[in-house]
């Protein structure tokens, strides 16, 4: 090399593959800063742009770009990398080894589960050690999930009810799956919190006032996604008598009337049964026991939960039942269906697994 001469850039050429991957690493959330900005050299590279340009256009230094572009013509994706650093090997006893991946299932007598500090502690590994081996090995103590399987005797029956009305609505009739929400709560939170601003999340505080509790009954149109409500101070078979009437009243007269309900007392009350003999357009069908989640009205309660009660501030009843009917109004404007997508077979499949997983738990 003749000394005074500059240093001349490695040609950059991308296969396709190689291009693809590279926006591939710049689009993705999971990627971090460094794995996009090396990408982001590599793509102006293969473009033709100069060191200096590249520098210009990422706003970081010559030293970086010179070094991936050098490693990349070099290694190819291999050289973007970071390379072994020096060091003696970490060293881990098969032990140890077996110790964290085996004890993961059985938590000590004072705890529920492990942690990955106490599991350190107790195997004299270090936390990112275990961490690692527990991700590498797809173990997840810290994470549950919920569950209730159906002991009811006609189960079967009963969901391929609920689902044929799903997948394959009757004609000249609605379909309308029903509930009450009780114990909607008129909380006020004893001083205001802060609003949404840049940089500024909203608060509230953890305290509040109760002002008291209502029922919303709902029926939510399967096939239209709209919402038919009442809303009352208890939940009594009373109560959801007329409701029903109200839905009687709603719904035209020459269309039958699918309601979807849970096994709660007050929908197979004495009167409710009298009433529903002398409205046969009317039909009731129940989902199984423990089975609230074949119930689409339940989606809808999710929603209303998480947009109006929970964040909002109530000083009273009266005022927690203008916002829920001002939201049932805003939203039967412009209704938005819930549609079941689920195949019956999978999630009788699934179900099936479960309880097969629970007999052998039971052994």
């Amino acid at each position: 090399m003749v000394l005074g001469m500059p240093r001349i850039a490695p040609p950059v050429t991308l296969t396709e593959a190689q291009s693809e991957e590279l926006r591939r690493i710049c689009r993705a959330s999971s990627s971090s800063g460094a794995e996009v900005l090396r990408a982001r050299i590599i793509l102006l590279a293969a473009k033709g742009s100069a060191n200096d340009e590249i520098v210009h256009e990422l706003s970081t230094n010559k030293m970086t770009v010179s070094k991936w572009r050098r490693r990349f013509a070099q290694l190819g994706m291999a050289g973007l990398q970071d390379a072994p650093r020096p060091g003696r090997p970490a060293t881990l006893s098969s032990e140890q080894l077996n110790r964290v991946l085996t004890e993961v299932t059985r938590p000590p007598q004072a705890r529920s589960r492990w942690s990955c500090r106490s599991m350190a502690k107790h195997t004299g590994v270090s936390k990112s050690r275990v961490q690692e081996l527990w991700e590498r090995n797809d173990l997840k103590p810290h994470q549950t999930r919920t569950f209730k399987l159906s002991n009811d005797p006609h189960f079967e029956t009963k969901f391929w009810d609920v689902i044929g009305l799903y997948l394959n609505p009757p004609n000249k009739a609605v379909v309308l799956c029903c509930d009450e929400k009780s114990q909607c709560q008129a909380l006020e939170r004893t001083q205001p919190g802060l609003p949404l601003g840049q940089g500024q999340i909203c608060t509230r505080t953890h305290d509040y006032y109760r002002h008291g509790t209502l029922t919303l009954f709902a029926a939510l149109n399967y096939l239209e996604g709209k919402i038919i409500a009442q809303s009352a101070p208890r939940h009594r078979h009373q109560e959801w008598l007329g409701f029903l009437k109200q839905i009687e009243q709603e719904v035209p007269t020459s269309q039958d009337i699918h309601l979807i309900v849970d096994n709660y007392a007050t929908h197979k009350h004495p009167s409710v049964k009298r009433w529903l003999k002398k409205h046969p357009r009317i039909h009731q069908h129940f989902t199984p026991t423990s089975s609230s989640w074949l119930n689409l009205v339940e989606r809808f309660f999710r929603d209303l939960s998480q947009d109006v009660i929970s964040p909002g501030s109530f000083r009273s009843v009266p005022e927690l039942k203008r916002a829920i009917f001002n939201y049932l109004s805003e939203r039967n404007d412009a209704p938005q269906r819930y549609v079941w997508k689920a195949e019956g077979t999978k999630i009788l499949a699934k179900i099936q697994r479960a309880r097969e997983a629970l007999a052998r738990q039971n052994l």
